[in-house]
């Protein structure tokens, strides 16, 4: 784990998190041609010369790799909220519709469907919202707490996934064309991997005192 010093290095995380933002966002061009290298494999000209001028030692491996995974994410959502769109819901309303799916009768409180979905309280209940007004979703009132609120899915919500369940499947086939389950199952470890390292990057920045030497 990186050291972080205080005050002073978590500045030094931030600056660095809104720099690699800034580049990966400006150069990172899904509608570019990719190109090859000399062991076959793929890689964006575009983004290997912003980051090489980027990197302050020149080594663009893992800015290359940052951006090529934020790529990668950027084409399935747009695919699937091209998808969802199509049909009324955006991508964020498809992804809580399909967690109540999951949680079956007993529902989900919004501040877990807030959790689990990576958003804030206030999205939640945004997307809560829309759903309902839809039909698909529904609040009832907690069993045990009758101030609090379940959202769960709606019969009609279920007959909406029925219904997107094969169009899904199609899309993930055709952008997913060519990937043997081997590479499929090396992918979704890779990205998970990611996630793993973010979490305990997180976990490690958060139980550092303030202004602490945490080398």
């Amino acid at each position: 784990m990186p050291a972080v010093r205080g005050v002073d290095g978590r500045r030094r995380l931030t600056v660095y998190r809104l720099s690699l933002k800034i580049f990966i966002v400006k150069y990172v061009n899904n509608d570019g041609e990719l190109a090859e290298d000399a062991d076959g494999l793929l890689y964006d000209p575009q983004v290997r010369s912003a980051m090489g001028l980027f990197a302050a030692d020149g080594d663009t491996l893992r800015l290359e790799a940052a951006a090529a995974a934020r790529s990668a994410q950027r084409a399935v959502e747009r695919l699937r909220g091209q998808g969802a769109g199509g049909r009324g819901l955006s991508a964020g309303a498809l992804d809580v519709l399909v967690r109540l799916h999951s949680a079956g009768e007993p529902g989900a409180s919004l501040g877990d469907l807030a959790r689990a979905a990576g958003m804030t309280p206030r999205n939640a209940t945004g997307l809560v919202d829309t759903l309902e007004r839809d039909g698909l979703v529904r609040r009832d009132p907690a069993p045990d707490d009758r101030r609090s609120v379940l959202a769960r899915i709606t019969p009609a919500g279920v007959a909406w996934l029925d219904d997107f369940r094969a169009p899904t499947q199609r899309a993930m086939a055709a952008v997913f064309h060519g990937f043997t389950d081997a590479e499929l199952d090396q992918l979704r470890h890779l990205c998970l991997r990611l996630v793993r390292n973010q979490q305990r990057l997180e976990a490690y920045l958060s139980a550092a005192p303030e202004g602490t030497d945490t080398a």
